[in-house]
């Protein structure tokens, strides 16, 4: 479970201050999907950062795993995202020289895996995501949805406990769309908590769990009966 505790986000100083997150308490439970929806410049970003560990709050306490997020060094930040959390984005951020199988391995690279071990395993998730026939493929050879799945496997690829999807579906038409949302469903059947950042309300409703974040509040939870 990941535990977020009077959480406020604040930038610039003074008159200048931002208050992206004001006293925000949420609980994100284990093997559910959940949505943050919201506007633009509602917020929502500012807490997936913060809830992926990939940004600090100015003042509250964010908890994983029994550890508190606030109290780690950038180090140790790192090392948590390493070994807990995948990150899916709207842009893909994948590198468009590389191959499928580069670019999937990549997380498992950066740790030093040996490399017969991490294609191994990004092998398997690339089949398991419909892609074994693209596995030589560079990435600025692939469409929309396939760049798409290539960055759910590589999100997935080091076997982390917390999925972070943000706007996954923002560049995708709607049946790569409603396809990227299947996929992040059955992602939670093994297990695994996925969190979906979203203005789409379409894609919210596939959640268990969704809270509607408004001017940096948490405005509404609704939970799929």
């Amino acid at each position: 479970m990941i535990e977020l505790r009077d959480v406020v986000k604040t930038y610039g100083k003074g008159d200048a201050a931002v208050h992206a997150l004001k006293t925000v308490n949420m609980k994100i439970e284990d093997g559910k999907f959940t949505a943050i929806i919201g506007k633009s410049g509602s917020g929502k970003s500012t807490l997936m950062n913060i809830i992926g560990g990939l940004d600090s709050p100015t003042e509250g306490k964010v908890y994983s795993e029994g550890l508190d997020l606030t109290s780690l060094s950038n180090n140790e930040l790192a090392d948590y995202r390493n070994r807990t959390t995948g990150f899916i984005f709207q842009s893909f951020y994948l590198e468009p020289t590389f191959t499928v199988l580069e670019n999937v391995a990549m997380p498992l690279t950066i740790r030093g895996i040996p490399k017969r071990e991490r294609e191994a395993a990004a092998r398997k998730i690339i089949g398991k995501l419909g892609l074994t026939d693209k596995v030589n493929k560079k990435a600025n050879e692939l469409s929309g949805g396939q760049k798409q799945r290539v960055s759910i496997a590589r999100a997935l690829v080091h076997d982390p406990s917390i999925v972070l999807a943000d706007e996954p579906t923002g560049n995708l038409d709607s049946a790569n769309g409603a396809e990227v949302i299947k996929i992040l469903r059955q992602i939670c059947t093994e297990g695994k908590s996925v969190v979906l950042v979203t203005h789409n309300i379409d894609d919210a409703k596939q959640a268990d769990v969704v809270f509607v974040i408004k001017d940096g509040l948490l405005d509404k939870e609704l939970r799929r009966k």
